[in-house]
Parts: C-alpha cells; structure tokens; sequence
C-alpha cells in the first residue's frame, strides 16, 4: 500500500502542474508589487522579484509574463492581478481608499505576501489592522500545506538574516477558511531572492529562500 506521505509527492510532480495548465497560470503569472506611502521603501530588493520569478519559471510549470509589476491598491487594474506582494524596511501607510481596495481585492480572491524586511512590522500591523480590524495573525504550523506545496520545509521558514535572534514566522489571515495574507516575519525572504552579490548570502540559504517562494507561490494558486 503506497504511504500518504508517497501520495502527496505524486500529486505535487503530477496533479498540482496539470491543475496550473488547466487554469491558464503556466501562461501569464507574474508578481505584483504594492507601491505605498509613509516613507517606507516599497522598492527595496529590486532584484528579488525577477530573480523568484525566473526561478519558479525554470524549475516549475508555471511560466512568467516580465520581471514584476508595479501597482497601488487604487490604480483601476489593481484587480487584474491575484497575487501582490509587500516589503520594506520603514513605514507603511495607507490612504483610506487603498484600505478600502486592499480588502476587497483580498476577500474577493487575492492573495498577498508580506515579507517583513527589517523595520516594517510595526507600521505594517497598524496598517492591517486598518484593513481588517476584526482579524488577528495566526502563526502557521509547520505542516500547514505552504511548508509542502511544492518543495518540502520540516522546519518552516528558513531564515535568511540575523536581526534580533528571533526565529522566523510564518502568519496568517484568514477568510472564509482561506489564506488571504501571508506574513514572513524575521526571515528576510526577499534577501535571499537578491542576486549573490548584493548580500553575499551562501548558496544553500539563496536556495533555500527561493524554493520557500516558489512554495507560497504554489500554494496561493492552488489552494
């Protein structure tokens, strides 16, 4: 009898690829980043992006459409793209009609991750906060299917940088059951998508870094 642990590896080589061709996201995925205010520096690792998306492209059925895309909560075609992304190292603010489009594009289908890029947490947490005050983060365990989606992690996040001796975190939103906001706290994920010399980051921890993208990736599709 083949073990469960056998089954879900031969549905992530074979089911979960077929489901990303079905639904036509081999072909046009592609990463958009939030451009907010508050002085926060919302284009900070600008070569994370195109290098997560070349990877996923490479390694995975799932083909990218450009480097990233570069939006605010309130352009019209902020709905165009289920997948955002936020980072930085200082604060975050949002106008009262991004709050009210961050919301609507989450609770109807979007998904967002958030990686804490040292010095963001506070004003971040405010600003959800905002977005959701009847929420509150939930720590991911580590056999939450964002740990396996595609890769495996029996430890959860890696950690790319030492900050404050903290390990790294992974939480959660919720809606309806479902994962609308990923919070990657004390990991520096994005870090780790830079190129080699930026952060001068050993190889085995760059991998790392990339392969946890390529996860939550994964899992945001097909959840």
């Amino acid at each position: 009898m083949l073990s469960i642990k056998h089954c879900l590896k031969v549905l992530r080589k074979y089911f979960i690829p077929i489901l990303i061709t079905s639904l036509g996201l081999s072909q046009h995925f592609t990463i958009a980043r939030i451009h907010y205010s508050g002085g926060g520096d919302w284009y900070s690792d600008p070569s994370s992006i195109p290098n997560l998306l070349q990877y996923l492209s490479a390694n995975t059925p799932i083909s990218k459409t450009g480097n990233e895309t570069r939006i605010r909560l309130t352009d019209g075609d902020a709905g165009h793209y289920p997948y955002l992304y936020l980072t930085g190292h200082g604060n975050i603010r949002f106008t009262e009609d991004e709050i009210i489009s961050l919301r609507s594009l989450l609770v109807n289908g979007a998904f967002l991750h958030a990686d804490d890029n040292y010095g963001m947490d506070k004003s971040f947490r405010r600003e959800m906060k905002r977005v959701f005050p009847n929420k509150e983060f939930v720590e991911l365990p580590y056999d939450h299917p964002v740990f396996s989606s595609y890769y495996k992690f029996e430890n959860g996040l890696p950690k790319v940088h030492e900050h404050n001796n903290r390990p790294p975190q992974a939480l959660g939103l919720f809606h309806n059951e479902r994962l609308i906001l990923l919070y990657t706290y004390e990991s520096d994920l994005g870090d780790g998508w830079e190129d080699e010399s930026v952060h001068d980051n050993p190889l085995l921890i760059r991998e790392a870094a990339l392969k946890m993208g390529v996860n939550i990736i994964y899992f945001a599709l097909t959840q």
